[in-house]
């Protein structure tokens, strides 16, 4: 579902997952050939439950829920580390809304998320490679390689922020 040209993008918003949505949350996929590059929401929000420093929210496209975001956010920790960083854990938008230019307004939003959190020098986030992965994507929008590959085989991509007094 591909907006139309003359039809204005719709107006991002991040929202708290409540408990009259999260049922829409845990419906939302991604198509099939994209499940290897994503944990379904279900998942992300029982891995949250078990987070002090998971940050998550509902993405919504005006008054539409169309995806979940999930980060990892070492300024939440009951005490967090003298030099805190951001991890992108999850971004996933349902398949019905996905080349809308959506995901960049939500990385956007995330990333004022971050610029807002105190003391944070790095904000990064890491891929599955493969064909429809989202590797085009992060880089799209300033991510770089950082030459590191996590213990799960995925590669590791950094957004430049820079560093600034607290």
């Amino acid at each position: 579902m591909h907006t139309p040209a003359n039809t204005p993008m719709p107006t991002v918003s991040l929202r708290e997952i409540t408990s009259s949505t999260v049922r829409k949350v845990c419906r939302l996929k991604v198509s099939p050939d994209q499940e290897q590059f994503v944990a379904a929401n279900a998942f992300s929000l029982a891995e949250a439950l078990f987070a002090p420093e998971a940050w998550y929210r509902a993405i919504y496209a005006d008054e539409i829920m169309v995806g979940f975001v999930m980060l990892w956010d070492d300024t939440l920790s009951e005490t967090p580390p003298i030099k805190p960083e951001i991890y992108l854990w999850r971004l996933m938008l349902d398949a019905a809304y996905q080349g809308q230019g959506i995901g960049k307004q939500v990385l956007a939003e995330v990333i004022r998320y971050v610029h807002g959190r105190p003391g944070i020098t790095r904000f990064y986030t890491s891929y599955v490679p493969g064909e429809r992965g989202p590797e085009k994507f992060y880089r799209s929008l300033g991510f770089v390689p950082t030459g590191a590959v996590d213990e799960d085989g995925e590669i590791v991509i950094e957004y430049p922020i820079h560093n600034r007094a607290t």
